[in-house]
């Protein structure tokens, strides 16, 4: 599933090679998806390249190929010329808030002590990942694990936060929650495009995301560019 930067930015790769046979710079990705910087364009090539939409080819400048287009994609998609990707409309791989469809709810109505929470995705405890809202299925959880409000469930990927006792496979169960106090592990989501698990800190004005493992550097960000999407309550792991 590509997030709507990264299927912009896709078709419109797709369309300058069809057009010219050349890939089109970084400045002009960044100008055609209205982004403030090319650290955005390089962060949407790299997810395109770990999911094998494009290839890298190796002592070439600008030199990128395209090796797939999306399962939904059909010439009614196809970008015309003089396409801006940033005025597509619709929803589609569109990074979304991550926000559960609905309030967890009893697993069985008989037994109360269970409650089925929603799993909504994998979240990336290393380097940030894209946002993913995707409702994949349903877990179950004892429900003095959730206390009050609403809840879903995430599937770590990443060693980030191992310190802390979350490791690569574990899910993660998060109270869908806007803010954090200083400590807290929360969904972060930088730049409405990436979504990592962190420790919540604050740095001035700033806001610092805290991995649990000194390989990884704490990461600053100016407030308005980091959203609180929930805050962790509870970890399941299954050993096999």
């Amino acid at each position: 599933m590509l997030t709507r930067k990264q299927q912009e930015l896709l078709l419109f790769i797709h369309e300058r090679m069809k057009e010219s046979g050349v890939p089109p710079s970084f400045d002009e990705m960044k100008d055609a998806l209205d982004l403030a910087s090319k650290s955005g364009i390089h962060r949407l090539i790299t997810a395109l390249e770990e999911r094998g939409f494009i290839r890298r080819l190796p002592n070439r400048a600008r030199a990128l190929e395209v090796i797939k287009l999306p399962e939904a994609y059909s010439p009614s998609l196809q970008p015309r010329r003089g396409f801006s990707p940033s005025v597509i409309e619709g929803s589609l791989g569109k990074p979304q808030p991550v926000q559960p469809p609905a309030p967890a709810k009893p697993a069985n109505e008989d037994n109360s002590s269970s409650v089925s929470v929603p799993v909504m995705g994998r979240i990336a405890a290393g380097v940030p990942i894209s946002a993913i809202q995707n409702n994949t299925h349903d877990i179950t959880v004892p429900a003095d694990m959730l206390g009050s409000g609403e809840h879903y469930a995430l599937e770590v990927k990443g060693d980030s936060m191992i310190d802390a006792g979350i490791f690569d496979g574990d899910t993660v169960i998060i109270r869908n929650a806007t803010t954090a106090n200083p400590g807290d592990i929360v969904v972060a989501l930088v730049d409405d495009e990436e979504a990592t698990l962190k420790r919540f800190r604050r740095k001035g004005a700033s806001i610092a995301l805290e991995a649990a493992n000194p390989a990884y550097e704490t990461r600053i960000f100016g407030p308005d560019r980091v959203k609180v999407q929930g805050k962790l309550v509870g970890l399941i792991r299954r050993y096999h």
